[in-house]
């Protein structure tokens, strides 16, 4: 907690453009985020230990301690529920859900959870719609009573079927199943079009002062993507280097012109919900690029969360219990050079 004080304010002060700002709590919020990282691979999971990545709580004092001010817990509510009417969600996977949290709060960290891989809706979205918003009134009900250092986000990429104009549809709906139990929480907004920049063109946002807007950051993705097993053709893009060149910085920059636009016009707040460099591209150039794309983003004033932490795209290697202290450095330390 005391290196987390020391973090913060530098972080406010130093990398905050004044148009971030702006009036309300949600700026507040973002402001508060800070530097995140993801728990990734281990509750949106089929099961807990399904990609033998399970939660550690020892993991909470590592990322507190290396100065972190948030963690985002991608969550799979979906084989937790019932399937059928009232689609009541496991209560002891919501009593672990809420040690997670708990957890994290003790640590002084911020915790956002979300809704991740519901596969039903994305396949369905009309028919699991009712699912959908009895499982959010549900989980909104459970922790309403939590600090405002706990956030929603309300469904991880949403993409085929689930289309823009569905999600501007159920994200509206959702907002307002939220707002009668957390009329005040704030609740983060994702794009179409699996998260990233390219749906934001399409992103309908509701009037309420306290929703931040979430992106995904993976360009260029044949870099950050290479040797990815769920990825079509990944095997062929090993050995794509980032050499931090002029033209990579600037196309980092392009391609968040009109994500900065879009924040001033909307007056709503950026978080970068995930951004990484999977394991297979070479260390060096995972760190350039991880070190260039965070800088910028603290330069533009937005908050951020690292896919992830000990798993394939991970700062923490479980079998040797070691940091690689490359990407934490990129993360927390490098300057850009």
């Amino acid at each position: 907690m005391k290196k987390l004080l020391v973090v913060l304010p530098l972080f406010i002060l130093i990398t905050l453009p004044a148009f971030s700002f702006g009036s309300g709590t949600a700026f507040e919020i973002n402001q508060r985020l800070g530097r995140g990282i993801n728990i990734g691979n281990t509750f949106e999971a089929p099961s807990e230990n399904a990609w033998s990545n399970p939660w550690n709580p020892e993991y909470v004092q590592i990322i507190s301690g290396l100065g972190f001010d948030h963690i985002r817990v991608p969550v799979r509510w979906e084989p937790r529920s019932m399937e059928t009417p009232p689609y009541t969600i496991d209560p002891d996977f919501l009593k672990r859900i809420k040690g997670v949290i708990d957890k994290a709060l003790e640590h002084g960290l911020h915790v956002i959870i979300n809704m991740h891989h519901h596969d039903n809706v994305l396949k369905d979205p009309s028919g699991q719609k009712e699912r959908f918003l009895a499982q959010w009134e549900q989980i909104a009900g459970y922790f309403s009573d939590y600090p405002d250092s706990l956030l929603f986000e309300v469904f991880n990429e949403p993409h085929g079927d689930f289309t823009a104009r569905m999600w501007n549809e159920f994200f509206a709906e959702a907002l307002s199943v939220i707002r009668v139990t957390n009329p005040g929480r704030t609740v983060l907004v994702g794009t179409a079009e699996w998260g990233g920049l390219g749906g934001l063109r399409h992103l309908e946002i509701p009037d309420d002062p306290n929703l931040i807007l979430t992106i995904h950051y993976y360009n260029p993705f044949r870099f950050t993507h290479q040797g990815a097993s769920w990825s079509s053709g990944a095997d062929a893009w090993v050995g794509t280097t980032w050499d931090d060149t002029d033209e990579e910085r600037q196309a980092v920059k392009d391609d968040f012109k009109f994500a900065l636009d879009y924040s001033k016009k909307h007056n709503i707040p950026i978080h970068i919900g995930e951004f990484g460099a999977y394991s297979a591209a070479d260390m060096d150039s995972r760190v350039r690029w991880t070190t260039w794309v965070t800088r910028y983003f603290e330069q533009m004033g937005f908050s951020w969360a690292y896919w992830e932490f000990s798993a394939g795209f991970g700062i923490y290697d479980r079998q040797s219990r070691q940091l690689r202290q490359g990407l934490v450095d990129a993360l927390l330390h490098n300057e850009i050079p």
